[in-house]
């Protein structure tokens, strides 16, 4: 193992930049690491100036070392060459160009190259090198320490702070910050990311995904506490090829859906959207949702918020029929109360008659007791899937509407939880007012329930209010419809039941 330069032999830092429509990367010429990653098509929420994703006084990102046994080589402060010197620069629509550091050791063969592939209309780097004259090291990859806050909502946001990686065998995994004990991550692993509510560092393995064998899948990752005050650091761990050579991919920026999606191996689901033993669910309502929104806003060239309100009506236009198949299912739960009554009471001591008799009174009238169960609980899968589409669905970031400064926060003025729960009441109002005989317990849920729900959705973003108001407000005229046939059902002859069978 070649032995460090020693620090008075060192030549002066230089910076180099790389600029693009998209981002600004500043890279050192010590270590090759990389000092700033500016989004240029976003703004910080929680500062002036453009939005880093590199913490301040951060030691920078992207330092690489080498392991041979016991040893290891630190590459992270040792001084490249640049090429070429005065960075690059990328304008839009223009082919990819390359930035490559290289390290030759002053007294041995050993040679370290790295070549960085940027194309100025996308956030996917390319990386390639090779490490001559050592025998198959093991590549370690700094990721750093978690990316810088950029959102208004800085105790919000760190909930959101993490790692997440892809195994190959097991799937997606996620670990929120507050785990920073030393953790070693087992590969193979097809990526390994930093993420924080809306913007993503990740690493893949292979060039590309039809490149990538198992060879060349990420050997695992390695998490301990880190440089920075209560942060933890990630390393990703690569064994270079028998020729010296390595190739990954980097993706820094925003976790846009269709460009992860692009990206291959479930790349949109960095965020895994809820808690493990719901994500099965979850995951194809959160896809689904976020598909449509983006389809709407940019075939019709309509705002968000607008798109919400014509999602919070359109859902309640394709549940109609499933709502009326309920309504009437309720109307005939009506109809045969009286006599489910009679029933219980006549056979209240004998529960194997009960039943049979029940079961019977459920044929004769066609009556389904679940009946109308399924349209009220469809709704409720697509409330939680619009919760976690709002925590980190980069297109509504800083999105306006009307009054609401962000559509992926609360709302300020919390007009819109308010109004969230009037049309609750309203909703709950205008059915325990049709009831012959009113529920008392409907009517204590009737002043309780729409206090609590302001006062769950009052720190929840202001879009998924706006969603779920629009959908009570659709809700209404249906009610007030099955009221009106409640009405007419007061006072109507009790159903008959046929004739006993003297043989039952």
């Amino acid at each position: 193992m070649p032995e460090r330069v020693e620090a008075e032999a060192l030549p002066e830092e230089r910076r180099v930049v790389v600029s693009s429509p998209l981002y600004r990367f500043e890279f050192s010429s010590f270590g090759a690491r990389l000092h700033a990653a500016e989004m240029s098509q976003f703004e910080p929420l929680n500062h002036d100036g453009l939005l880093d994703l590199i913490p301040a006084g951060a030691e920078g990102y992207l330092g690489q070392k080498l392991v041979v046994g016991s040893d290891t080589l630190d590459l992270s402060s040792v001084p490249f060459t640049v090429e070429p010197e005065g960075g690059l620069v990328l304008e839009a629509g223009e082919d990819a160009q390359r930035l490559r550091f290289t390290y030759q050791h002053p007294t041995s063969a050993f040679r370290f190259e790295t070549e960085y592939e940027f194309s100025p209309d996308e956030y996917t780097v390319r990386v390639s090198g090779t490490a001559s004259g050592l025998d198959r090291p093991l590549l370690l990859t700094d990721l750093g320490d978690g990316l810088a806050f950029a959102e208004a909502d800085s105790a919000m946001e760190a909930r959101e702070m993490g790692y997440v990686y892809n195994h190959v065998q097991e799937g997606i995994e996620e670990t929120i910050t507050s785990n920073t004990e030393r953790t070693i991550i087992e590969g193979p692993l097809l990526w390994g990311a930093l993420r924080n509510k809306f913007f993503l560092l990740a690493i893949l393995a292979g060039e590309s995904n039809e490149a990538t064998t198992a060879e060349n899948y990420l050997g695992g990752l390695l998490v301990e506490e880190g440089r920075l005050p209560e942060r933890f650091q990630v390393t990703a761990a690569q064994v270079v090829g028998d020729e010296g050579a390595f190739a990954y991919r980097l993706f820094v920026g925003p976790q846009d859906f269709e460009m992860l999606s692009a990206l291959g191996w479930d790349m949109q689901n960095v965020n895994p959207y809820g808690w493990s033993f719901f994500q099965t669910i979850l995951k194809p309502f959160v896809s689904l949702i976020t598909r449509i929104l983006i389809y709407v806003h940019s075939t019709f060239n309509l705002g968000y918020g607008w798109v919400l309100i014509l999602f919070g009506v359109g859902m309640r236009i394709v549940l109609w029929p499933l709502n009326q198949k309920a309504m009437k299912s309720q109307l005939k739960n009506m109809a045969v109360q009286p006599l489910m009554k009679e029933i219980q009471d006549k056979y209240k001591d004998n529960p194997e008659k009960l039943t049979k008799e029940m079961k019977k009174l459920y044929t004769e009238h066609g009556f389904n007791p679940f009946g109308g169960c399924l349209p009220m609980l469809l709704p409720w899968p697509m409330l939680i899937a619009f919760f976690f589409v709002f925590q980190s669905t980069i297109e509504l970031r800083g999105v306006p509407f009307l009054w609401l400064p962000d559509l992926s926060t609360k709302d300020p003025t919390y007009v819109l939880p308010l109004f969230l729960g009037v049309s609750m009441f309203l909703m709950q109002y205008v059915s325990f007012k049709s009831m012959d005989t009113p529920n008392p317990q409907m009517k204590m849920m009737m002043y309780i329930f729409p206090p609590m729900m302001i006062f769950i959705f009052m720190n929840l973003a202001s879009g998924l209010n706006l969603y779920y108001a629009t959908a009570n407000v659709a809700t209404i005229p249906q009610q007030m419809y099955i009221a009106r046939e409640r009405k007419k059902m007061q006072g109507m002859k009790p159903l008959g039941r046929s004739p006993p069978n003297p043989n039952g």
